[in-house]
Protein backbone atom coordinates (compact mmCIF):
# COMPACT_ATOMS: atom_id res chain seq x y z
CA UNK A 1 0.00 0.00 0.00
CA UNK A 2 1.58 3.41 -0.80
CA UNK A 3 2.47 6.24 1.82
CA UNK A 4 -0.36 8.64 1.47
CA UNK A 5 1.75 10.69 4.13
CA UNK A 6 4.31 11.39 1.15
CA UNK A 7 4.66 14.71 0.01
CA UNK A 8 5.16 14.70 -3.55
CA UNK A 9 8.54 16.38 -4.17
CA UNK A 10 8.90 19.85 -5.27
CA UNK A 11 10.48 20.28 -8.93
CA UNK A 12 13.77 22.81 -7.87
CA UNK A 13 13.82 26.24 -9.88
CA UNK A 14 17.34 26.09 -11.23
CA UNK A 15 19.14 28.36 -14.04
CA UNK A 16 21.64 26.07 -16.45
CA UNK A 17 25.23 27.44 -16.03
CA UNK A 18 26.67 30.28 -18.54
CA UNK A 19 23.15 31.48 -19.00
CA UNK A 20 21.71 34.31 -17.09
CA UNK A 21 18.01 35.91 -16.21
CA UNK A 22 17.85 39.40 -17.26
CA UNK A 23 15.59 42.22 -15.20
CA UNK A 24 13.98 45.09 -16.47
CA UNK A 25 17.06 47.72 -15.91
CA UNK A 26 19.67 45.15 -17.82
CA UNK A 27 16.92 44.99 -20.61
CA UNK A 28 16.21 48.95 -21.00
CA UNK A 29 20.27 48.87 -21.07
CA UNK A 30 20.98 46.58 -23.60
CA UNK A 31 17.44 48.65 -25.21
CA UNK A 32 20.14 51.85 -25.08
CA UNK A 33 23.06 50.62 -26.15
CA UNK A 34 21.59 48.87 -29.29
CA UNK A 35 19.56 52.28 -30.42
CA UNK A 36 23.07 53.95 -30.70
CA UNK A 37 25.11 51.48 -32.18
CA UNK A 38 22.00 51.14 -34.92
CA UNK A 39 22.02 54.93 -35.09
CA UNK A 40 26.01 54.69 -36.25
CA UNK A 41 25.24 51.72 -38.61
CA UNK A 42 22.24 52.97 -40.61
CA UNK A 43 24.45 56.34 -40.93
CA UNK A 44 26.97 54.35 -42.95
CA UNK A 45 24.50 53.02 -45.12
CA UNK A 46 23.90 49.71 -43.67
CA UNK A 47 20.42 48.10 -43.25
CA UNK A 48 18.81 45.50 -41.22
CA UNK A 49 18.31 41.73 -42.26
CA UNK A 50 17.48 38.90 -39.51
CA UNK A 51 18.58 35.18 -40.13
CA UNK A 52 17.30 32.29 -38.06
CA UNK A 53 19.22 31.43 -34.97
CA UNK A 54 19.65 27.73 -36.07
CA UNK A 55 21.18 26.94 -39.18
CA UNK A 56 22.37 23.73 -40.96
CA UNK A 57 25.76 23.09 -39.03
CA UNK A 58 27.81 21.99 -42.17
CA UNK A 59 26.66 26.15 -43.38
CA UNK A 60 28.64 27.31 -40.07
CA UNK A 61 32.16 26.83 -41.60
CA UNK A 62 35.28 25.64 -40.93
CA UNK A 63 36.01 27.13 -38.04
CA UNK A 64 34.33 24.67 -35.77
CA UNK A 65 35.89 22.54 -33.19
CA UNK A 66 35.44 19.50 -35.37
CA UNK A 67 33.14 18.55 -38.57
CA UNK A 68 33.22 14.97 -37.24
CA UNK A 69 31.50 15.57 -34.07
CA UNK A 70 28.99 18.35 -34.91
CA UNK A 71 27.84 18.90 -31.14
CA UNK A 72 31.25 19.84 -29.98
CA UNK A 73 31.64 23.55 -29.96
CA UNK A 74 28.21 24.30 -30.81
CA UNK A 75 24.67 23.14 -29.66
CA UNK A 76 23.48 20.95 -32.27
CA UNK A 77 20.57 17.89 -32.86
CA UNK A 78 19.52 16.29 -36.02
CA UNK A 79 15.87 16.70 -37.24
CA UNK A 80 13.65 14.49 -38.65
CA UNK A 81 15.42 13.70 -41.65
CA UNK A 82 18.69 13.00 -39.96
CA UNK A 83 20.16 16.54 -41.05
CA UNK A 84 22.42 18.16 -38.37
CA UNK A 85 21.27 21.48 -37.39
CA UNK A 86 22.74 23.77 -34.60
CA UNK A 87 22.18 27.08 -33.19
CA UNK A 88 24.52 29.79 -34.49
CA UNK A 89 27.78 30.05 -33.24
CA UNK A 90 27.92 33.93 -34.41
CA UNK A 91 26.24 35.76 -36.92
CA UNK A 92 28.54 35.80 -40.11
CA UNK A 93 28.36 32.30 -40.83
CA UNK A 94 24.22 33.03 -41.54
CA UNK A 95 24.78 36.12 -43.33
CA UNK A 96 27.57 34.03 -45.77
CA UNK A 97 24.10 31.54 -46.07
CA UNK A 98 21.67 34.22 -46.60
CA UNK A 99 23.64 36.33 -48.91
CA UNK A 100 24.63 32.79 -51.41
CA UNK A 101 20.96 32.04 -51.24
CA UNK A 102 19.49 35.59 -52.30
CA UNK A 103 22.63 36.41 -54.19
CA UNK A 104 20.90 37.07 -57.30
CA UNK A 105 18.13 39.23 -56.00
CA UNK A 106 20.65 41.47 -53.47
CA UNK A 107 22.42 44.34 -54.22
CA UNK A 108 26.23 44.50 -54.59
CA UNK A 109 28.18 45.39 -52.61
CA UNK A 110 25.55 44.44 -49.88
CA UNK A 111 25.51 46.19 -46.87
CA UNK A 112 24.02 44.87 -43.32
CA UNK A 113 23.53 44.43 -40.08
CA UNK A 114 22.05 42.33 -37.78
CA UNK A 115 22.03 41.92 -33.69
CA UNK A 116 20.91 38.79 -31.58
CA UNK A 117 21.88 36.12 -29.54
CA UNK A 118 24.58 33.59 -30.22
CA UNK A 119 25.40 30.44 -28.75
CA UNK A 120 28.56 28.89 -27.34
CA UNK A 121 28.59 25.08 -26.31
CA UNK A 122 31.76 25.37 -24.56
CA UNK A 123 32.74 25.27 -20.28
CA UNK A 124 31.46 28.26 -18.90
CA UNK A 125 33.41 30.67 -16.38
CA UNK A 126 33.82 34.37 -15.24
CA UNK A 127 32.41 36.41 -18.37
CA UNK A 128 31.77 33.48 -20.21
CA UNK A 129 28.87 32.81 -21.67
CA UNK A 130 26.99 29.96 -23.80
CA UNK A 131 24.56 32.73 -24.78
CA UNK A 132 25.42 36.23 -25.07
CA UNK A 133 24.43 39.19 -27.57
CA UNK A 134 26.55 40.45 -30.54
CA UNK A 135 25.73 43.46 -32.84
CA UNK A 136 27.55 42.88 -36.66
CA UNK A 137 27.69 44.88 -39.79
CA UNK A 138 29.10 43.17 -43.07
CA UNK A 139 29.98 44.51 -46.22
CA UNK A 140 29.84 41.88 -49.06
CA UNK A 141 31.11 41.94 -52.48
CA UNK A 142 33.73 44.26 -51.92
CA UNK A 143 37.29 43.89 -52.27
CA UNK A 144 38.17 47.42 -51.72
CA UNK A 145 40.26 48.93 -49.11
CA UNK A 146 37.99 51.11 -48.52
CA UNK A 147 35.25 48.84 -47.21
CA UNK A 148 37.31 47.56 -44.62
CA UNK A 149 38.77 51.28 -43.79
CA UNK A 150 35.03 52.27 -43.71
CA UNK A 151 34.64 49.38 -40.84
CA UNK A 152 37.15 50.71 -38.77
CA UNK A 153 35.62 54.52 -38.92
CA UNK A 154 32.44 52.97 -38.25
CA UNK A 155 33.88 51.52 -34.84
CA UNK A 156 35.42 54.41 -33.78
CA UNK A 157 32.50 56.25 -34.58
CA UNK A 158 29.97 53.98 -32.92
CA UNK A 159 32.80 53.76 -29.01
CA UNK A 160 32.35 57.45 -29.63
CA UNK A 161 28.56 56.90 -29.56
CA UNK A 162 28.21 54.97 -26.45
CA UNK A 163 29.67 57.46 -24.14
CA UNK A 164 33.46 55.88 -24.35
CA UNK A 165 35.93 59.02 -25.52
CA UNK A 166 38.90 59.15 -27.67
CA UNK A 167 42.13 58.19 -25.94
CA UNK A 168 39.61 55.44 -24.22
CA UNK A 169 39.18 53.33 -26.71
CA UNK A 170 41.30 52.18 -29.58
CA UNK A 171 40.29 50.20 -33.02
CA UNK A 172 43.56 47.89 -33.62
CA UNK A 173 44.02 47.25 -37.29
CA UNK A 174 46.38 44.55 -38.88
CA UNK A 175 46.64 41.98 -41.89
CA UNK A 176 46.81 38.34 -41.77
CA UNK A 177 48.40 38.56 -44.73
CA UNK A 178 51.57 39.89 -42.86
CA UNK A 179 51.32 37.43 -40.64
CA UNK A 180 50.87 34.79 -43.09
CA UNK A 181 53.92 36.85 -44.48
CA UNK A 182 56.23 36.64 -40.69
CA UNK A 183 55.62 32.60 -40.99
CA UNK A 184 56.43 32.57 -44.30
CA UNK A 185 59.94 34.40 -44.01
CA UNK A 186 60.88 32.18 -40.76
CA UNK A 187 60.28 28.97 -42.68
CA UNK A 188 56.87 27.51 -41.20
CA UNK A 189 55.37 26.98 -44.60
CA UNK A 190 53.47 23.98 -45.13
CA UNK A 191 51.07 21.30 -42.96
CA UNK A 192 53.97 19.57 -41.08
CA UNK A 193 54.47 23.51 -39.43
CA UNK A 194 50.71 23.69 -38.73
CA UNK A 195 51.38 23.44 -35.05
CA UNK A 196 54.05 25.25 -34.11
CA UNK A 197 52.64 28.05 -36.51
CA UNK A 198 50.16 28.15 -33.99
CA UNK A 199 51.86 28.42 -31.09
CA UNK A 200 53.89 31.35 -32.65
CA UNK A 201 50.70 33.04 -33.50
CA UNK A 202 49.27 32.28 -29.83
CA UNK A 203 52.79 33.94 -28.34
CA UNK A 204 52.26 37.00 -31.28
CA UNK A 205 48.67 37.59 -29.40
CA UNK A 206 50.15 37.81 -26.08
CA UNK A 207 51.82 40.94 -27.11
CA UNK A 208 49.00 42.80 -25.19
CA UNK A 209 49.72 40.93 -22.05
CA UNK A 210 53.57 40.90 -21.72
CA UNK A 211 56.35 42.33 -21.66
CA UNK A 212 58.71 41.57 -25.31
CA UNK A 213 60.95 39.15 -23.42
CA UNK A 214 58.24 37.08 -22.11
CA UNK A 215 56.65 36.66 -25.66
CA UNK A 216 60.14 36.02 -26.84
CA UNK A 217 60.61 33.05 -24.66
CA UNK A 218 57.09 31.79 -25.82
CA UNK A 219 58.50 32.22 -29.27
CA UNK A 220 62.23 29.99 -27.80
CA UNK A 221 62.04 27.32 -25.93
CA UNK A 222 59.30 28.18 -23.34
CA UNK A 223 57.77 30.21 -20.43
CA UNK A 224 57.50 29.55 -16.70
CA UNK A 225 54.23 31.15 -15.12
CA UNK A 226 56.19 32.39 -11.57
CA UNK A 227 59.22 34.00 -13.92
CA UNK A 228 62.30 31.30 -12.99
CA UNK A 229 62.61 28.24 -14.29
CA UNK A 230 60.55 25.66 -12.21
CA UNK A 231 57.89 28.16 -10.83
CA UNK A 232 54.38 28.23 -11.93
CA UNK A 233 53.05 25.93 -14.98
CA UNK A 234 55.54 25.56 -17.88
CA UNK A 235 53.98 27.02 -21.63
CA UNK A 236 55.33 25.31 -24.69
CA UNK A 237 57.65 27.46 -26.50
CA UNK A 238 57.88 27.41 -30.77
CA UNK A 239 60.95 26.35 -30.68
CA UNK A 240 62.23 29.10 -32.95
CA UNK A 241 65.93 30.64 -33.62
CA UNK A 242 66.90 33.93 -31.45
CA UNK A 243 67.28 35.25 -35.04
CA UNK A 244 63.65 34.75 -36.51
CA UNK A 245 62.35 35.33 -32.50
CA UNK A 246 63.54 38.91 -33.30
CA UNK A 247 62.05 38.96 -36.78
CA UNK A 248 58.54 38.22 -35.24
CA UNK A 249 59.25 40.60 -32.80
CA UNK A 250 60.58 43.58 -35.12
CA UNK A 251 57.45 42.88 -37.17
CA UNK A 252 54.95 42.89 -34.79
CA UNK A 253 55.77 45.10 -32.27
CA UNK A 254 53.32 48.00 -31.47
CA UNK A 255 54.17 52.25 -32.96
CA UNK A 256 52.49 54.78 -32.22
CA UNK A 257 53.54 56.06 -36.26
CA UNK A 258 51.44 53.99 -38.69
CA UNK A 259 54.18 54.89 -40.77
CA UNK A 260 57.25 53.24 -38.89
CA UNK A 261 54.75 50.00 -38.14
CA UNK A 262 54.63 49.53 -42.69
CA UNK A 263 58.34 50.12 -42.68
CA UNK A 264 59.42 46.98 -40.18
CA UNK A 265 56.99 44.95 -41.69
CA UNK A 266 57.77 46.03 -45.66
CA UNK A 267 61.41 45.21 -44.44
CA UNK A 268 61.29 42.01 -42.61
CA UNK A 269 58.90 40.64 -45.68
CA UNK A 270 60.90 42.33 -48.58
CA UNK A 271 60.79 38.59 -49.76
CA UNK A 272 56.88 37.29 -48.94
CA UNK A 273 55.20 37.82 -52.09
CA UNK A 274 52.15 37.45 -49.63
CA UNK A 275 53.42 39.59 -46.97
CA UNK A 276 53.57 42.33 -48.91
CA UNK A 277 50.61 41.98 -50.42
CA UNK A 278 49.45 42.31 -46.91
CA UNK A 279 51.71 45.79 -46.51
CA UNK A 280 50.44 47.20 -48.90
CA UNK A 281 46.77 46.47 -47.86
CA UNK A 282 47.52 47.87 -44.35
CA UNK A 283 49.34 50.55 -45.84
CA UNK A 284 46.02 51.57 -47.76
CA UNK A 285 43.60 51.38 -45.07
CA UNK A 286 45.88 53.61 -43.06
CA UNK A 287 46.06 56.09 -45.51
CA UNK A 288 42.41 56.48 -45.82
CA UNK A 289 41.52 56.45 -41.98
CA UNK A 290 43.79 59.38 -42.09
CA UNK A 291 42.75 61.37 -45.05
CA UNK A 292 39.59 61.04 -43.39
CA UNK A 293 40.32 62.55 -40.11
CA UNK A 294 41.02 60.00 -38.06
CA UNK A 295 43.79 60.41 -35.49
CA UNK A 296 46.05 57.41 -33.98
CA UNK A 297 44.60 57.35 -30.51
CA UNK A 298 41.58 56.50 -32.92
CA UNK A 299 42.64 53.93 -35.37
CA UNK A 300 46.03 52.50 -35.26
CA UNK A 301 47.81 50.29 -37.21
CA UNK A 302 49.27 47.04 -35.16
CA UNK A 303 50.62 43.78 -36.32
CA UNK A 304 50.18 41.82 -33.11
CA UNK A 305 46.76 41.54 -33.77
CA UNK A 306 45.54 38.28 -34.68
CA UNK A 307 41.99 36.99 -34.17
CA UNK A 308 41.23 33.93 -33.64
CA UNK A 309 38.74 32.78 -36.28
CA UNK A 310 40.30 30.95 -39.48
CA UNK A 311 38.26 32.02 -42.00
CA UNK A 312 39.64 35.62 -42.29
CA UNK A 313 42.35 36.80 -45.28
CA UNK A 314 43.03 39.99 -44.71
CA UNK A 315 42.35 42.80 -42.76
CA UNK A 316 41.69 42.44 -39.42
CA UNK A 317 40.73 44.88 -36.87
CA UNK A 318 39.97 44.70 -32.94
CA UNK A 319 38.28 47.41 -30.45
CA UNK A 320 39.50 47.61 -26.83
CA UNK A 321 38.93 49.76 -24.02
CA UNK A 322 41.78 51.37 -22.65
CA UNK A 323 40.14 51.81 -19.17
CA UNK A 324 40.83 50.84 -15.84
CA UNK A 325 38.40 49.95 -12.99
CA UNK A 326 37.98 48.12 -10.45
CA UNK A 327 34.56 44.93 -9.72
CA UNK A 328 32.60 45.10 -6.91
CA UNK A 329 35.18 43.47 -4.67
CA UNK A 330 37.90 46.13 -5.54
CA UNK A 331 39.68 44.51 -7.41
CA UNK A 332 41.17 45.77 -10.72
CA UNK A 333 39.84 45.36 -14.07
CA UNK A 334 41.18 45.81 -17.41
CA UNK A 335 38.42 44.91 -20.17
CA UNK A 336 40.44 44.58 -23.45
CA UNK A 337 38.42 43.71 -26.65
CA UNK A 338 34.65 44.79 -26.73
CA UNK A 339 34.90 44.01 -30.38
CA UNK A 340 36.19 42.82 -33.73
CA UNK A 341 36.53 41.25 -37.47
CA UNK A 342 38.32 41.44 -40.46
CA UNK A 343 38.40 40.15 -44.05
CA UNK A 344 36.78 37.24 -44.67
CA UNK A 345 36.70 36.50 -48.81
CA UNK A 346 36.13 32.75 -48.66
CA UNK A 347 33.26 32.42 -46.48
CA UNK A 348 30.43 33.00 -49.02
CA UNK A 349 32.60 31.45 -51.73
CA UNK A 350 32.12 27.85 -50.06
CA UNK A 351 28.58 28.51 -51.06
CA UNK A 352 28.94 30.18 -54.76
CA UNK A 353 32.12 28.23 -56.37
CA UNK A 354 32.93 31.26 -57.21
CA UNK A 355 35.37 34.62 -55.26
CA UNK A 356 33.08 36.87 -53.38
CA UNK A 357 35.10 39.34 -51.37
CA UNK A 358 33.29 39.99 -47.83
CA UNK A 359 34.35 42.56 -45.04
CA UNK A 360 32.65 42.52 -41.64
CA UNK A 361 32.82 43.67 -37.56
CA UNK A 362 31.05 42.23 -34.72
CA UNK A 363 30.68 44.05 -31.33
CA UNK A 364 29.79 42.26 -28.42
CA UNK A 365 26.93 43.43 -26.78
CA UNK A 366 26.59 41.31 -23.61
CA UNK A 367 30.76 42.23 -22.48
CA UNK A 368 30.51 45.70 -23.70
CA UNK A 369 27.59 46.29 -21.63
CA UNK A 370 29.09 44.85 -18.50
CA UNK A 371 31.99 47.25 -19.14
CA UNK A 372 30.07 50.90 -19.51
CA UNK A 373 27.79 49.77 -16.49
CA UNK A 374 30.96 49.14 -14.57
CA UNK A 375 32.03 52.34 -15.72
CA UNK A 376 29.07 54.60 -14.85
CA UNK A 377 28.31 55.10 -18.45
CA UNK A 378 24.69 53.20 -18.98
CA UNK A 379 21.93 54.33 -16.93
CA UNK A 380 21.10 50.83 -15.43
CA UNK A 381 18.34 51.91 -13.18
CA UNK A 382 14.74 50.51 -14.28
CA UNK A 383 12.12 52.66 -16.74
CA UNK A 384 9.61 54.11 -14.97
CA UNK A 385 6.99 51.54 -14.70
CA UNK A 386 2.97 52.34 -15.54
CA UNK A 387 0.67 54.58 -13.61
CA UNK A 388 -1.45 52.67 -11.33
CA UNK A 389 -4.85 53.37 -10.85
CA UNK A 390 -6.11 52.10 -7.85
CA UNK A 391 -9.08 50.18 -6.07
CA UNK A 392 -10.92 52.40 -3.59
CA UNK A 393 -14.63 50.75 -3.50
CA UNK A 394 -15.04 47.69 -4.55
CA UNK A 395 -17.80 47.83 -6.63
CA UNK A 396 -16.78 50.62 -8.87
CA UNK A 397 -13.86 48.57 -10.85
CA UNK A 398 -15.49 49.65 -13.47
CA UNK A 399 -15.12 53.40 -12.88
CA UNK A 400 -11.75 52.74 -12.19
CA UNK A 401 -11.02 50.77 -15.51
CA UNK A 402 -12.43 53.61 -17.50
CA UNK A 403 -10.03 55.72 -16.18
CA UNK A 404 -7.40 53.11 -17.25
CA UNK A 405 -8.64 53.32 -21.03
CA UNK A 406 -8.48 57.00 -20.94
CA UNK A 407 -5.24 56.89 -19.71
CA UNK A 408 -3.97 54.39 -22.56
CA UNK A 409 -5.87 56.15 -24.77
CA UNK A 410 -3.53 58.92 -24.52
CA UNK A 411 -0.66 56.96 -25.42
CA UNK A 412 0.24 56.53 -21.50
CA UNK A 413 1.13 53.53 -19.84
CA UNK A 414 -1.39 52.35 -17.34
CA UNK A 415 -2.47 49.49 -15.19
CA UNK A 416 -5.44 48.63 -13.16
CA UNK A 417 -4.24 47.41 -9.77
CA UNK A 418 -5.59 43.72 -9.79
CA UNK A 419 -4.57 42.05 -6.50
CA UNK A 420 -6.29 41.84 -3.55
CA UNK A 421 -7.63 45.72 -2.93
CA UNK A 422 -8.76 45.47 0.81
CA UNK A 423 -5.49 47.37 1.38
CA UNK A 424 -4.68 50.48 0.11
CA UNK A 425 -1.15 50.70 1.42
CA UNK A 426 -0.32 47.29 -0.08
CA UNK A 427 -1.91 48.82 -3.34
CA UNK A 428 0.94 52.17 -2.98
CA UNK A 429 3.36 49.41 -2.45
CA UNK A 430 2.83 47.72 -5.12
CA UNK A 431 2.98 51.09 -7.38
CA UNK A 432 6.16 52.02 -5.73
CA UNK A 433 7.47 47.89 -6.56
CA UNK A 434 6.39 48.46 -9.88
CA UNK A 435 8.54 52.04 -10.45
CA UNK A 436 5.16 53.86 -11.04
CA UNK A 437 5.82 57.89 -11.07
CA UNK A 438 1.94 57.86 -9.75
CA UNK A 439 -1.40 56.65 -8.78
CA UNK A 440 -4.44 57.74 -9.22
CA UNK A 441 -6.94 57.24 -6.07
CA UNK A 442 -10.70 58.05 -6.21
CA UNK A 443 -12.66 56.92 -2.83
CA UNK A 444 -16.39 57.97 -2.72
CA UNK A 445 -15.86 61.44 -1.59
CA UNK A 446 -13.96 62.52 -4.05
CA UNK A 447 -16.55 61.06 -6.87
CA UNK A 448 -19.24 62.68 -5.39
CA UNK A 449 -17.08 66.15 -6.05
CA UNK A 450 -15.90 64.93 -9.74
CA UNK A 451 -12.17 64.77 -8.45
CA UNK A 452 -9.52 62.27 -8.57
CA UNK A 453 -6.57 62.33 -6.15
CA UNK A 454 -2.90 62.27 -7.90
CA UNK A 455 -0.29 60.77 -5.81
CA UNK A 456 3.17 62.21 -7.25
CA UNK A 457 5.56 58.70 -6.20
CA UNK A 458 8.89 59.99 -7.44
CA UNK A 459 8.12 63.92 -5.47
CA UNK A 460 6.79 62.19 -3.08
CA UNK A 461 9.80 59.53 -2.42
CA UNK A 462 12.11 63.39 -1.99
CA UNK A 463 9.79 64.55 0.42
CA UNK A 464 9.47 61.48 2.56
CA UNK A 465 13.18 61.63 3.32
CA UNK A 466 12.77 65.44 4.50
CA UNK A 467 9.53 64.30 6.57
CA UNK A 468 10.46 63.61 10.60
CA UNK A 469 7.20 61.99 11.72
CA UNK A 470 4.07 60.00 11.12
CA UNK A 471 1.89 63.22 12.07
CA UNK A 472 3.55 65.36 10.00
CA UNK A 473 3.40 63.12 6.71
CA UNK A 474 -0.53 62.63 7.56
CA UNK A 475 -0.83 66.62 7.72
CA UNK A 476 1.17 67.40 4.41
CA UNK A 477 0.47 64.70 2.30
CA UNK A 478 3.10 65.38 0.02
CA UNK A 479 2.98 65.52 -3.44
CA UNK A 480 -0.88 64.55 -3.56
CA UNK A 481 -3.20 66.43 -4.97
CA UNK A 482 -6.87 66.81 -6.40
CA UNK A 483 -8.29 67.34 -9.50
CA UNK A 484 -11.14 67.54 -11.81
CA UNK A 485 -11.35 64.03 -12.98
CA UNK A 486 -11.80 65.06 -16.86
CA UNK A 487 -8.48 66.87 -16.31
CA UNK A 488 -6.70 63.55 -15.29
CA UNK A 489 -5.19 63.06 -18.88
CA UNK A 490 -3.84 66.38 -18.79
CA UNK A 491 -2.54 66.47 -15.06
CA UNK A 492 -0.80 63.15 -15.14
CA UNK A 493 0.58 64.09 -18.15
CA UNK A 494 2.37 67.35 -16.40
CA UNK A 495 3.72 64.89 -13.50
CA UNK A 496 5.31 62.99 -16.18
CA UNK A 497 6.62 65.89 -18.10
CA UNK A 498 7.69 67.20 -14.77
CA UNK A 499 10.05 63.92 -14.56
CA UNK A 500 10.78 63.57 -17.73
CA UNK A 501 9.12 59.90 -17.92
CA UNK A 502 8.36 58.89 -21.46
CA UNK A 503 4.71 58.67 -21.80
CA UNK A 504 4.02 58.72 -25.66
Amino acid sequence: MADKSKKPQKLKARLPRGLEDRGPAAISATRQMVEKIREVYERYGFEPVETPAMEYTDALGKFLPDQDRPNEGVFSFQDDDEQWISLRYDLTAPLARYVAENFDSLPKPYRSYRFGYVFRNEKPGPGRFRQFMQFDADTVGSGSAAADAEICMMAADTMEALGIARGQYLVKVNNRKVLDGVLEAIGLGGDENAGRRLTVLRAIDKLDKFAADEVRKLLGPGRWDGGDEGKGDFTEGADLSEADAEIVLAVTQKRDDWREAIAAADTYLAKSEIGQAGVSELEEVAKLVAASGYSADQIRIDPSVVRGLEYYTGPVYEVELLLDTKDEKGRPVRFGSVGGGGRYDGLVSRFRGEPVPATGFSIGVSRLQAALTMLGKLDTRPDFGPVVVTVFDRDRVADYQRMVTQLRNAKIRAELYLGNPKNMGNQLKYADRRNSPCVIIQGSDEKARGEVQIKDLIEGAKAASAIASNQEWRETRPAQFSCPEADLVAKVREVLARHEVAWG
